[in-house]
């Protein structure tokens, strides 16, 4: 079940990334994801 957890939470980070066309804009969605993430555990 974990190695499954891992593979999926590559393939999903490997496609997040492909959707970027800059490295700028893959640093806006790794700031959003961890904004996202605080305020879940506010």
């Amino acid at each position: 079940m974990r190695e499954t957890l891992q593979i999926l939470s590559v393939a999903v980070m490997v496609f997040a990334l492909a959707a970027c066309n800059t490295v700028q804009g893959a640093g806006r969605d790794v700031q959003e994801a961890g904004d996202a993430i605080e305020d879940a555990a506010d």
